[in-house]
């Protein structure tokens, strides 16, 4: 398993929970961004950097993500391409998309971008909060535990 992070909008205090992860459990770990950012020296986190652009930065994600992978992404297009190759994918509030939410997480994606169009102020999302945190850090807890299991008993 390989942790993915859409890394541009990717919180800091969840990317602080993922690199603590990542050195503690020894998971691979990439962070993907379209601006130059720093990541702390390990040889479980890496970064790349993608060109700016609509999209490059999922783009590349979604090109590289493996079956059983996990991807930390609020990007709902980005999850379910991810769930469409068998990998994981992990929002920052810690909501697990799966193959049965994705499809109503894009209508409700889709038709709050029509009402933004035709000039309904939807308000953005509320900030991040400790609870949230907290779901985010004991899926991401779950989900990595899992795999070094399954990954002991082969």
């Amino acid at each position: 398993m390989k942790i993915w992070v859409d890394a541009d909008a990717c919180p800091t205090v969840i990317k602080e929970i993922l690199f603590k992860a990542a050195n503690n459990r020894e998971i691979s770990t990439t962070l993907v961004a379209n601006h130059a950012m720093r990541v702390p020296p390990s040889k479980f986190i890496s970064f790349m950097q993608v060109s700016s652009g609509f999209d490059v930065a999922d783009d590349e994600i979604a090109k590289r993500v493996n079956a059983g992978d996990l991807v930390i992404t609020s990007d709902i297009p980005l999850a379910s391409d991810v769930i469409d190759k068998s990998a994981q994918a992990l929002s920052p509030r810690g909501e697990l998309y799966t193959k049965e939410n994705i499809k109503t997480r894009l209508n409700i994606r889709d038709f709050m971008d029509t009402m933004r169009a035709s000039g309904v102020n939807t308000g953005g999302p509320a900030a991040l909060s400790q609870s949230d945190r907290q779901t985010f850090a004991n899926h991401l807890d779950a989900i990595i535990t899992r795999y070094i299991q399954a990954r002991a008993r082969n």
